[in-house]
């Protein structure tokens, strides 16, 4: 049986490519389940760039396959920001700091004109293929005020007016079916078994 690390410790987000990569006959592990990997610097300049730098670097140290990703959040109104900074924008991995900067850079912005796109890049690297590169985006609106008590990160501000719904008042199913990283997902499950095979 293969072994595929998905680079993460988010276990949730695990659960998410464990129910795609093991029906497939895949040994899931995460970042949680070693020890002793390299210090990597996501120092890329676009989302892609820096899901590759993570994958590339971890299926040369190991030797088996690596999936990685890397997803934020593009508001329209702030030139694209913060873009592959959203994690960090206000600090480190703080989801409230960083709602709570986003709300108050949007302060005097109308809400026609908070246009924003939630973007994941998926990269998945093999010491003896080039990489399968996929990516999926949704477009939506950023509110003034957070809705919702799911999900984590931006989803109680990013405003969805075709379901009437922020991320975070969907259930996790219904989440799938229209995230970015739901896209990105079925992008792969488009590709990756050609790519595989290869």
């Amino acid at each position: 049986m293969t072994t595929i690390l998905i680079a993460t410790k988010n276990e949730g987000k695990a659960r998410e490519f464990r129910a795609f990569f093991e029906p497939k006959g895949f040994k899931v592990k995460t970042l949680n389940e070693m020890g002793n990997l390299p210090k990597i610097i996501e120092n890329g300049k676009t989302f892609e760039k820096n899901a590759l730098i993570k994958s590339k670097i971890l299926s040369d140290k190991l030797g088996i396959p690596v999936l990685a990703d890397d997803s934020g959040l593009m508001v329209d109104a702030l030139n694209g920001a913060p873009g592959i900074f959203s994690a960090r924008y206000a600090g480190d991995h703080d989801d409230k700091a960083n709602n709570g900067k986003l709300l108050c850079e949007l302060k005097d912005v109308p809400l026609s004109k908070r246009t924003a796109v939630f973007h994941t890049s998926l990269v998945v690297t093999s010491t003896s293929k080039e990489p399968l590169i996929v990516e999926g985006n949704v477009k939506g609106l950023i509110l003034t005020k957070k809705q919702g008590e799911d999900g984590f990160g931006y989803d109680p501000l990013f405003y969805l007016p075709e379901l009437k719904k922020t991320f975070a008042e969907l259930t996790p199913a219904e989440k799938n079916k229209v995230s970015h990283r739901g896209k990105a997902v079925q992008a792969l499950n488009e590709h990756f078994d050609d790519w595989w095979k290869r």
